[in-house]
């Protein structure tokens, strides 16, 4: 066992995005050179997880974007907070967090829906969104001039921490409560 441990952690460790447990159950087969089920990798990982579990380590295998990768533990966030924001120059634009923010909650959409849910024109923004990699074209609209469809792309996932769209906070929880006529504003 301690050998696919190793291999596993190997694998989790070099791979630059997160790592499905299809393909490290198929690259652990072929390497071992024995049937490896995703159960044993499961379990694996489990494992893994038990060993990072002390403070001797800094990190710990999560399970992000469909896939599982080796992140830093929250309890070294701001000094990792603090590394990333000396080499990041480039932030994402307010414009550009709005245009993700509804692509996002609506994929797939157009531009020209972007544009009118914003109220402005939107094509910097997306171009930017697309060369950053957080947004990838769906593909094509069955509408006069068959517009682009956007939606979000599995470097979104990653940036924002989450594994599935469905980790997105709900609408409604972001929605303020709304007073009804006759009624008094909770102070």
């Amino acid at each position: 066992m301690n050998l696919l441990l190793n291999h596993l952690q190997a694998l989790i460790f070099c791979a630059t995005s997160p790592v499905s447990i299809e393909e490290l159950q198929k690259c652990l087969s072929e390497a071992l050179v024995l049937e490896v089920s995703v159960s044993d990798v499961l379990e694996g990982i489990e494992q893994l997880n038990a060993q990072f579990s002390t403070d001797a380590f800094a990190f710990q295998v999560y399970a992000i974007g469909g896939g599982y990768q080796f992140l830093t533990k929250p309890a070294y966030q701001d000094s990792v907070s603090i590394l990333l924001k000396h080499k990041s120059k480039k932030k994402l634009s307010a414009s550009a967090l709005e245009t993700l923010a509804i692509i996002a909650y609506k994929q797939p959409i157009t531009r020209s829906q972007v544009e009118q849910i914003r109220g402005v024109s939107c094509d910097y923004a997306i171009q930017r969104l697309l060369e950053k990699g957080l947004l990838e074209i769906k593909g094509k609209a069955n509408t006069i001039g068959r517009p682009v469809l956007f939606g979000t792309s599995q470097k979104f996932m990653e940036y924002f921490g989450i594994n599935h769209l469905r980790d997105l906070p709900q609408l409604r929880d972001l929605a303020p409560e709304e007073n009804t006529i006759g009624e008094a504003a909770a102070q």
